[in-house]
């Protein structure tokens, strides 16, 4: 099991960027596939983006496509989401997942480890 803490959550305006990263323990880090997820209030948690365990995949919902990238650096057991021309529907808790993979479209039954999630608020 993989212990993944997320860091870099916070109050940004509209248009603003933020970028949030994700510390996993665990020597076999490079073995998992990796995501984001947020859940706003009221809502079902949402697969916003993957990384695949070599970083050569990767998804995006199509609400963050062209704003959001995902990267991992398996030297250093991270993986960030940088988020770009934020919008108020992007406010949530994200947290960070760890999976054995995916097959053709990454789901959120493929990630079976969590972090404990970060506030992002964007105000309009």
């Amino acid at each position: 099991q993989v212990q993944l803490v997320e860091s870099g959550g916070g109050l940004v305006q509209a248009g603003g960027s933020l970028r949030l990263s994700c510390a996993a323990s665990g020597r076999t880090f490079n073995s998992y596939a990796m995501g984001w997820f947020r859940q706003a209030p009221g809502k079902e948690r949402e697969l916003v983006a993957a990384i695949s365990w070599s970083g050569y995949s990767t998804y995006y919902v199509d609400s963050v496509k062209g704003r959001f990238t995902i990267s991992r650096d398996n030297a250093k057991n991270t993986v960030a989401l940088q988020m770009n021309s934020l919008k108020p529907e992007d406010t949530a808790v994200y947290y960070c997942a760890a999976g054995g993979g995916w097959g053709s479209t990454p789901q959120p039954s493929d990630f079976g480890s969590w972090g404990q999630g970060t506030q992002v608020t964007v105000s309009s």
